[in-house]
């Protein structure tokens, strides 16, 4: 199964592309979304186009975006939702359902720690996907999120599993 993380940004909007074969992970692609400065408008637009693009090109089968935590500047923070507006929209547009994740429990998934350091967590990233070479912070996030959804995915299933047995 191909699974696609996301983490929202206005201005940088992280992806990371993961193959997943059993408990085996695989980098795919990653890579980082960019908004020219302009009106809110135009820079989701080009986040949009740009997503929609990295969609097509690398074809996921499931998709996950991470939950926007809230600061104490109330106009940064609609403007991220707005840009988290787009990582949910863009994949439900590919007809995927889409997954969501708070920050800690994506490092809580990766790390083993819900409050670890964005270093932790793209070290951790690097040790899940030997080889991969991370166009930056914001695509390493994306990729812990991509692993994160994996692992769900991969509980449900075995929960799915039993339970049907148990019940045949």
């Amino acid at each position: 199964m191909r699974v696609m993380g996301i983490d929202p940004g206005l201005r940088n909007l992280g992806w990371g592309v993961i193959d997943v074969a059993g408990s085996r992970l695989t980098h795919v692609a990653n890579g980082i979304c960019h908004s020219e400065s302009g009106d809110l408008a135009d820079r989701l637009l080009s986040l949009h186009t740009q997503l929609t693009a990295v969609m097509r090109q690398w074809a996921p089968e499931a998709a996950a975006v991470e939950h926007t935590f809230v600061n104490k500047d109330a106009v940064a923070t609609l403007k991220l939702g707005q840009a988290r507006g787009i990582a949910l929209l863009v994949p439900a547009q590919a007809g995927l359902t889409v997954g969501e994740y708070a920050p800690n429990a994506v490092k809580k998934t990766v790390v083993g720690v819900g409050h670890a350091a964005k270093m932790q967590v793209d070290h951790m990233v690097r040790l899940h996907l030997p080889g991969v070479v991370i166009a930056g912070p914001d695509a390493a996030d994306a990729l812990a999120v991509a692993i994160c959804h994996a692992h769900h995915l991969q509980s449900a299933g075995r929960l799915a599993a039993a339970l049907q047995r148990a019940a045949g």
